[in-house]
């Protein structure tokens, strides 16, 4: 792909995000904001399709790209720091719970369309998909970089919230994982219906990659039954007990932070 057709591939971004950061809401046609395109997939990042790519602001892509390095910080100023990230994790847990209803109403969805012979159910349907898509992985990235920044700041922290903030830090990662799994399991189930997980083209025979944008082709080995078909039942199974899991780490998370709040703002 050619630089100039790079350029216009971003420009449509914009377009389609409305000018706007899809994390902060920034508005770019707001002189002071500058709108850049972020690449959510790692195998995707150079020359990325529309589908993997979305609007943000300078001052979110910075917080995206920023290597952080362990350095003191007011306790005020970290207390704000945990407060705005778990803000975020706990806004994205529901989210992904609605991207993940989505995903599973995919088969039945498509079933219809062939069914009545019409995709107007189908495209709307696939609209939403890739555009909430979109917005829980850019949220997950997002507390994915404020955790980074919250881990090189244990060090320095002062020795009274050291444990406490190793503790929130834990609990958090893990509810990340949960939520990255399953959001992974929800693009499992397009995989499955023979369409990419990105950008919800067709998929060619066995592909490892999208032939349309690009994106590596999610495994469907360990939800083959023994004579090919995906086991969407046992798949969305997994999405729930998976769901499960963060719904109680939630807990464990919200207890941690309470904590650490009480250290911070003593």
């Amino acid at each position: 792909m050619t630089s100039p057709d790079r350029h216009a591939d971003r420009a449509a971004v914009f377009d389609r995000d409305d000018r706007r950061c899809r994390h902060c809401a920034a508005d770019g046609d707001d002189e002071s904001v500058t709108l850049r395109a972020y690449p959510l997939d790692d195998d995707s990042a150079n020359d990325a399709h529309e589908s993997s790519l979305v609007t943000v602001c300078d001052d979110c892509y910075a917080t995206l790209e920023s290597v952080p390095e362990p350095t003191s910080m007011a306790n005020d100023d970290l207390f704000r720091l945990v407060r705005d990230t778990t803000g975020v994790q706990s806004a994205t847990i529901s989210d992904i719970a609605a991207f993940a209803s989505l995903a599973t109403s995919l088969p039945d969805t498509l079933a219809s369309a062939v069914d009545d012979g019409t995709d107007v159910d189908l495209d709307e349907s696939i609209d939403e998909y890739r555009h909430t898509r979109r917005d829980v992985s850019l949220a997950l990235d997002i507390v994915d970089a404020r955790l980074e920044r919250i881990a090189a700041l244990e060090s320095a922290a002062d020795p009274d919230v050291q444990s406490s903030l190793a503790a929130f830090s834990d609990a958090a990662t893990d509810l990340q994982s949960s939520l990255r799994r399953v959001v992974e399991l929800g693009e499992t189930v397009a995989t499955g219906l023979d369409r990419c997980h990105g950008c919800f083209a067709a998929l060619e025979d066995d592909p490892d990659a999208c032939p349309t944008c690009g994106l590596a082709v999610r495994e469907t080995a360990d939800w083959r039954t023994d004579d090919g078909t995906l086991a969407f039942d046992r798949l969305f199974e997994t999405i729930n007990e998976t769901l499960q899991e963060a719904s109680t780490t939630t807990e464990t998370l919200t207890d941690r932070t309470m904590t650490l709040a009480e250290q911070l703002t003593a």
